[in-house]
């Protein structure tokens, strides 16, 4: 990975947060189209990263509590698992109109670092297998690319096995 970015590099809260942090990381950024049916998949495909690399942020409703989830583009997240991870009886999707007040972020460029209300967070175990992964760092057309284990330690996150193919 690339030494770590200046500060005003990528502008986002999430940037800013891992230059505070003194955090490794590499910034990625590609032409983002409206049309991409999956913005991570889009990702993926413009950086020329295997899906199972690159984690989208999904933001879910556990019990009442808004919680993220971040899981590899290639699969899906099991809303059962994740409730099981923190301990939860029964996970859905958050509305998008929440997770967008809560995070700060719009829907296709959540990141799980620098969110406006700090939220409980789970890692998909998958992340371990990688030197590295991509996540959104803040805006559509931006990803990150860290440690996994930087990652969950910057968020506290729970890590288990909350994706699926």
């Amino acid at each position: 990975m690339a030494k770590k970015q200046k500060k005003n590099s990528g502008g986002t809260p999430a940037t800013v947060a891992l230059v505070a942090a003194g955090t490794p990381f590499t910034l990625h950024a590609y032409e983002h189209d409206p049309a991409s049916p999956s913005y991570g998949e889009e990702a993926a495909e413009a950086l020329g990263v295997s899906p199972d690399r690159v984690f989208k942020t999904l933001v879910a409703d556990v019990d009442g509590e808004l919680t993220v989830a971040v899981v590899p583009v290639a699969g899906q997240l099991d809303l059962k698992a994740l409730a099981s991870a923190v301990g939860g009886k029964r996970a859905a999707m958050a509305d998008p109109a929440a997770a967008e007040r809560t995070t700060g972020y719009v829907r296709g460029g959540i990141s799980p670092l620098g969110q406006r209300k700090r939220l409980r967070t789970v890692l998909d175990a998958s992340a371990s297998d990688h030197a590295s992964i991509c996540i959104s760092a803040g805006r559509r057309g931006l990803e990150v690319e860290l440690a996994p284990g930087d990652l969950a330690a910057l968020t506290s996150a729970v890590v288990a096995p909350i994706g699926r193919a």
